[in-house]
């Protein structure tokens, strides 16, 4: 068998260009935030959706323990550290006044893991501020959106590491 050396030298340089270029390849940190007034009920009903190992890093970091987030061994437990980290970065105003949330619960879904929250009893949003500093803590390369959706309008908005204020007029 005959090797071809200039076949084999572009074949080499191919391959090691893009393992160099594959290795400089840079992570993307993201957070969605959906919340949906539901008129009916006057409720501001939302999810939060965030890749689960960022979030168990940054739980591991403050807990000074490990946090498992697919295979929890205290439900209760798990809930509560992830309402308390919750409601530590995200903030919701709704027409000049900030509103408190009810911590539903959470779910994981492949590599993200979705905590489900809800505002009863609120008027309809007019004016919506969010704070989101989700894993800002962490990482300095994190981004949050934010869609939110009144009377079937939506809009949409998206802050980087360090700036956190969101707001949306209905």
């Amino acid at each position: 068998m005959k090797l071809n050396f200039k076949r084999s030298k572009t074949l080499l340089i191919t391959l090691v260009a893009g393992l160099v270029l594959m290795g400089l390849k840079h992570p993307f940190y993201l957070s969605v935030t959906d919340l949906k007034y539901n008129e009916r009920e006057a409720t501001l009903q939302g999810s939060v959706k965030i890749f689960v190992n960022d979030l168990e890093d940054a739980l591991t970091k403050i807990n000074k323990k490990p946090v498992d987030l697919i295979h929890p061994k205290d439900a209760a437990a798990t809930n509560k550290m992830l309402f308390g980290y919750l409601e530590t970065h995200l903030e919701i105003s709704l027409n000049s006044k900030k509103y408190e949330y009810y911590f539903i619960g959470f779910e994981r879904e492949q590599e993200a893991v979705w905590l489900y929250i809800e505002i009863k009893k609120c008027p309809l949003p007019k004016k919506v501020e969010i704070k989101n500093s989700i894993l800002y803590d962490f990482l300095k390369e994190q981004s949050n959106i934010v869609h939110m959706e009144v009377r079937g309008e939506k809009k949409s908005s998206k802050v980087n590491c360090p700036e956190k204020v969101m707001s949306f007029g209905f």
